[in-house]
């Protein structure tokens, strides 16, 4: 699903490097048509990879800066079209291919393997031709004032090309996944700082070592939520910048799903909870064994309006993000275009009210999870978890 969509998966980058400051479309045009989508309706190409408009998936012009700006808000597509031959067709044209060999070399009893690559490409190729590509779009929306970068895709192979692709377009910039340490480092309290810094347990710098190194942020914050949804306080105050006001309330739990994973001497094992949960007294068993909560459905209301997604522990993905349904009133003035921009707006806003939220919760875990008062905590985590 889309950006624009009321429920969307998101991973999310910081930016970083030398942007212009002035003529902002002028650049970012002219570096997205460098690698603009190609049509691979005609030919036979196996794969073609490009950007498009975000409200038009088959525009790739940007010529206009209606095609990509929105406010300080960068916003484009990446448009992926792929031909897959299916596995069992291939068999099915190989055999007769080399059916067909054997019969024309009657002296040949087994088709040499040269050959036998030969015929595949041949029939391959000649499938890929009479095979419609298959579209799929991934939005991005770039927030040029923070650098911060969100992408609607959390398969490793589509981050993957998306991440490939802005670097040949964007050269110079270099995007950097928001992981659970870098989100701490940019939002925990400057005096709770050298405690964060203290407890990187990474290798390197690298994003893979990061998120390796510090599986314990995320685990601690899902048992924290935990405690919290079943023994603390589930009400909280927003203490970052964003759409909602300082200071006001909403309350987050987890609840419907927790996936939780240990290892063993017989491997890796897995346990999901699902169903909404009075005690969680399933999760506080395995918890008990040993078990730590990677993900969960956590839910985050404020007020009427309410968001609900599931927290990824080890990356901080937000994979099924619903949000609050978007609607706009039509008026007989408005046209189609200014109608797209107004969802597009108004879709941002809860978006950005709903990670706002997400990062308050994540900021009261960190004052507690690196001041003075997380012994105390675990201790009672430790006490709720005996049943005691």
């Amino acid at each position: 699903m889309g950006i624009l969509a009321n429920t969307v998966s998101i991973c999310q980058f910081q930016v970083s490097g030398d942007m212009p400051q002035n003529d902002l479309f002028e650049w970012a045009s002219t570096r997205l048509i460098t690698q603009a989508f190609r049509s691979i309706d005609r030919g036979s190409e196996e794969l073609s990879v490009g950007w498009v408009h975000i409200d038009d998936s088959k525009d790739s012009s940007f010529a206009s800066p209606q095609a990509l700006w929105r406010d300080h808000y960068l916003t484009f597509s990446m448009r992926r079209d792929q031909r897959r031959v299916p596995s069992a067709l291939l068999k099915t044209h190989m055999e007769k291919a080399e059916t067909d060999f054997l019969a024309a070399h009657p002296g040949v009893q087994r088709v040499p393997k040269q050959k036998r690559e030969e015929l595949r490409d041949a029939v391959r190729g000649s499938l890929l031709a009479q095979t419609l590509p298959v579209p799929a779009l991934f939005d991005v929306v770039w927030d040029t004032r923070s650098g911060r970068l969100t992408f609607a895709s959390l398969s490793a192979n589509v981050v993957e090309l998306f991440e490939n692709l802005f670097r040949q377009t964007f050269d110079g910039l270099r995007l950097v996944a928001v992981h659970p340490f870098a989100r701490a480092e940019a939002i925990v309290d400057k005096a709770l700082m050298p405690v964060l810094q203290q407890g990187n347990q990474a290798s390197s710098d690298a994003v893979l070592d990061m998120i390796e190194g510090n599986r314990w942020l995320g685990q601690d914050f899902l048992l924290w939520l935990m405690y919290q949804t079943m023994e603390g306080s589930s009400s909280y105050s927003v203490n970052q910048p964003g759409p909602a006001q300082p200071g006001e309330g909403f309350s987050a739990y987890l609840n419907d799903r927790v996936l939780l994973v240990g290892g063993s001497d017989s491997g890796v094992q897995k346990v999901t909870v699902i169903g909404p949960q009075d005690a969680f007294s399933e999760v506080r068993t395995a918890l008990q064994a040993g078990k730590q909560i990677t993900e969960s459905i956590l839910h985050i209301e404020k007020l009427e309006h309410q968001w609900k997604l599931t927290l990824k522990g080890e990356t901080f993905h937000l994979a099924s993000f619903k949000a609050p349904t978007v609607k706009i009133e039509r008026d007989n003035r408005s046209n189609e275009a200014s109608e797209k921009e107004a969802v597009f707006y108004e879709r941002m806003y809860v978006l950005e009210e709903g990670l706002q939220l997400f990062d308050s919760l994540f900021r009261s875990f960190l004052d507690n999870r690196l001041g003075s008062d997380w012994s105390q905590t675990l201790a009672q985590i430790e006490t709720w978890l005996s049943g005691e």
